[in-house]
């Protein structure tokens, strides 16, 4: 259990976070406060990239393994505030609850992962072996993770603790995603004579129809990969009289273990040549959605929206270690995968270094009206992470 001045500390750290409003490319301010923490807490050096990734990082007097605690730093939008309860950027404690938006995704974590680094490093006088790293991460709720290829390339760590939504139990893997965007090319014409074109729209009903007969493929623990279209959009628009000359139908693919870009569009790809063999009016073609964005330090960063799946053995060393340590600390740690998609698509998916998850408050609360977290849940998980970093550096 926390002593009272650290479990003071980690929520006002957790509080002054969630005040500083983070939505995506817009992280400076919590960028600002942890480089603070840091530099006030014993960190051996602060590094932030090109993107405004923010790195704290604490070096043990023995060599050894190198452990990265991911967090992401930005949040999604609010929405109404009048929605909310509470102010969400007010930080405000309620019934032992702290509320506003990123509580739970994921600053609670962030908080947690600093605080209990410095408290690990404060309490063996950093006689342990190897380095510990608290990534503070931009972009991840628009791209899971590209913004973290930068965290490994200047790491490279040997593990990788994500700080997302697990109620405290042991994540060790999850379905990855993709955005695939489909598109059909017509004839534009009046649409009083539409028989002199080529209506993009109806040629897409067909591909539509087409593809929600393929199979999704599927695997034993992470379960199918979904493929659900998610919007369509013709052009022009708006097309009073027009017959439309282009339409674009966006896809989710839940991608698992073991799917390449390759892969995953290859049954499209057959499905459109034969569609368009039957039909030689019809025009399509397939490809991954792209991605471009402004980080906060005017830099841009941008991305195929693939990001793999990943899933280790529970019987991993590694894992066997924490989840060894945390039940020696009495917590009952359940181990499951993640329902949704994280930064583990980089670091274990692209990457292949050993990764878990790990987070306060369960997953339902992300991306919630009136967000929270537990005060008990953030200082539980401070205490957890303090014992991951026992159980791995060795």
């Amino acid at each position: 259990m926390l002593e009272k001045s650290r479990e003071e500390e980690v929520i006002s750290l957790c509080r002054s976070l969630i005040q500083a409003k983070s939505y995506s490319g817009e992280e400076n301010l919590v960028a600002e406060k942890l480089y603070e923490f840091f530099k006030e807490n014993g960190f051996d050096q602060i590094t932030v990239d090109k993107y405004g990734n923010i790195i704290g990082r604490i070096k043990g007097k023995f060599p050894g393994k190198k452990i990265v605690f991911d967090g992401h730093m930005d949040t999604v939008p609010v929405g109404n505030e009048a929605d909310w309860s509470y102010p969400p950027f007010g930080a405000e404690i309620h019934d032992g609850k702290i509320y506003g938006r990123g509580t739970s995704d994921m600053k609670g974590a962030v908080a947690a992962m600093a605080c209990a680094a410095a408290n690990y490093a404060k309490d063996c006088n950093k006689e342990f072996a190897g380095e510990i790293h608290v990534a503070g991460v931009v972009y991840e709720e628009c791209f899971e993770g590209v913004a973290a290829r930068s965290i490994s390339e200047t790491v490279k760590p040997d593990y990788v603790i994500i700080g997302e939504a697990s109620n405290l139990n042991l994540k060790i893997g999850q379905r990855g995603r993709a955005e695939i965007k489909l598109e059909t090319f017509g004839v534009p014409a009046h649409s009083a004579n539409p028989e002199k074109g080529v209506n993009a729209v109806y040629k897409m009903l067909r591909v539509i129809d087409a593809v929600r007969q393929l199979e999704p493929t599927g695997h034993p623990v992470l379960g199918k990969g979904i493929l659900e279209l998610t919007d369509i959009k013709s052009s022009p628009y708006p097309g009073a009289s027009v017959v439309p000359e282009y339409c674009a139908a966006t896809y989710d693919r839940r991608l698992l273990v073991g799917e390449t870009k390759e892969s995953v569009l290859k049954p499209i790809e057959e499905l459109l040549a034969k569609l368009m063999k039957e039909d030689p009016r019809l025009k399509a073609r397939v490809s991954y959605a792209v991605g471009k964005e402004k980080c906060y330090t005017k830099e841009d960063i941008q991305g195929e929206r693939f990001f793999p799946g990943w899933l280790f053995d529970r019987e991993d060393p590694f894992i066997a270690a924490v989840e060894k340590e945390l039940v020696d600390m009495g917590f009952t740690p359940e181990i499951t995968q993640y329902n949704f998609c994280t930064n583990g698509s980089h670091y274990a998916g692209e990457a292949g270094i050993k990764t878990m998850g790990m987070g306060p408050s369960p997953e339902s609360l992300a991306h919630t009206i009136n967000e929270y977290i537990e005060i008990e849940q953030l200082t539980k998980v401070t205490e957890a992470y303090y014992g991951i970093m026992k159980a791995l550096l060795v």
